[in-house]
Order: C-alpha cells, then structure tokens, then sequence
C-alpha cells in the first residue's frame, strides 16, 4: 500500500523538483550553517510536489484509465487506491507543506507552494490541459517553482537566482513533454486531449521542440553571465548542452519515435545534472 501512495505522488517528478529547491537552498547559503532547517524545507518542497502530483491523478483518474501509457501503471486505474483516499492523501500533504513553511519559515515560501499545488493541479490539470495545445508551455511554471519556494525559505524573499533557475525549468519543460507526447500522440487523441503533436501535427511540434531547446541551453548560461555561479557550471552546463542539441537535431532529422524517446530519457538527466553542477559549483567556491 507503501508502495502504492508513492507511485500517486509520481516520484520521479517529485525528486526532480526537490533536486531544483535544494539547489537554490545551496547557492543561497544560509541554511548550510542549519541542516535540520534545510532537510524540514526540503521536505516540504517534496510534499508540496507530492501533492500536487496527487491532485493531478485523482482529477485525471477516468482519462489514466483510458490511456495506455497510465492504465496499467497508476494506482487509480489499477484501483489500488480508492479516490477519496487519493483526494485526503493529497491534501493532508499539501496542509504538511504550506503548514510548516507559513508557521516556521516564511509566508513567501509558503505562498509560492500554495500557488504551485493550485495552479498544476486546478488550473493546469482542470482547465488548461483539456483546452489549449500550449497547456504545456503555461502550466510548465507550476514545475519550475521549487527554486523559488526554496530561495525564499531560507532568505525571506526572492532574488534574480532562483527566477534564473525558474526560467530554466521552465524553457526545459516543452521539449521534454513534447519528445514524449510525439510517441504517444494516438493516446492523446483518443482521451480528446488537444496536445501539440495531436492538434499542430509532427512538422509543428519538431520546430517548436527546436526552438525551445535552443532557448534552454542559450538560457542554462545566464547563471554564469550573471556571476551566480562559475567555472565548473558553465563548462558542465556547456557540456550537457551540446548533447541536448545534438539529441533535438537527431530527432528532427530522423523523426522517430526512437529517436524522441532519446530526447526524453536526456533531458532528465541534462535537468538532474544540470542542478548537480551548480550544487558542485557553490560548494567549491565555498
């Protein structure tokens, strides 16, 4: 049943998106000096993501059910999971996480996780996921908040590094969904969810993939340009950045369903490792 409740919160998402908060906690620095303070933030950036992750399933249990790719493997479909535990589940985490940073941080940080669980799991999940093709791009945002709920945390307002780590979980959020949503378009259709590829076709969606990669690894610099980070950043983000291009030309030279399913597996490790070079980077100028 452990086992079960996890797989609602998605977790490989979720340690992604702690991965982001606790890269801005480190560049920050004041919580170094604090590492029960710094784990208790970290947990309720992961609980602020479990939440929202639960929310999303349970409002999108009946079309899971219907997809190929979520019928066989989330709780709900499978019906290990009743909804109205689903729904507690989620909202016990959620009150966890907004709780302990409104009472024992900062209502900065408390806000920014009330309004990552609201906008992806109302907004995104409920409303803009069934009516427009660029649902994506928008509510994209709702997973690049963790830098700034982690930043303000532990400085009691936010500053241009975290809305620079931001912008980079937010340009690399299209490509990434969108290498996946090309293999597994036909299901899209069926459930009548206007994705890109299902609504621009595949000629749309290998450019804007294009574009948003180039947009992604032009912005991975900024930190460096902006003297937030250094030398072993900008080498590590330059050395990942070649190969999320050479993986987006790959795919729309051949335009493969193998081919977009390499873009996707790398661009979770190009975000993981990205995030680790800054963490690298800080501690070395430390």
């Amino acid at each position: 049943m452990v086992h079960h409740y996890i797989a609602l919160t998605k977790p490989t998402i979720v340690l992604t998106f702690a991965l982001t908060g606790a890269a801005a906690m480190v560049m920050e620095g004041s919580l170094s000096a604090n590492p029960l303070k710094f784990f208790l933030v970290l947990l309720a950036i992961t609980l602020t993501a479990a939440s929202a992750n639960g929310f999303n399933q349970y409002f999108e249990r009946d079309i899971d059910s219907r997809m190929e790719r979520t019928r066989l493997k989330r709780p709900l479909p499978l019906k290990n999971i009743e909804p109205r535990n689903a729904l507690f589940f989620s909202i016990v985490l959620g009150v966890l996480a907004i709780g302990y940073l409104f009472m024992s941080v900062h209502i900065v940080s408390a806000l920014y996780a009330l309004g990552t669980i609201l906008f992806y799991s109302f907004f995104y999940t409920l409303w803009l996921k069934p009516r427009t093709h660029y649902n994506i791009v928008i509510g994209g945002a709702a997973g690049a908040t963790a830098p700034l709920i982690g930043w303000s945390a532990a400085a009691g307002d936010t500053a241009l590094a975290p809305w620079l780590l931001f912008l980079i979980i937010f340009l690399w959020t299209p490509p990434h969904f969108w290498a996946l949503a090309l293999c597994v378009k036909d299901q899209y259709a069926k459930v009548g969810l206007p994705m890109l590829p299902v609504v621009k076709g595949e000629k749309r969606t290998l450019k804007e993939i294009g574009w948003y990669s180039v947009a992604l690894v032009a912005s991975s610099f900024f930190p460096f340009f902006f003297k937030i980070s250094g030398l072993v950043y900008f080498f590590g983000s330059l050395f990942l950045g070649i190969f999320f291009i050479f993986y987006t030309w790959r795919l729309m030279r051949e335009k493969t369903e193998k081919a977009a399913y390499r873009l996707f597996g790398y661009s979770i490790i190009y975000l993981i490792l990205l995030f680790v070079f800054i963490m690298i980077d800080v501690y070395k100028a430390h």
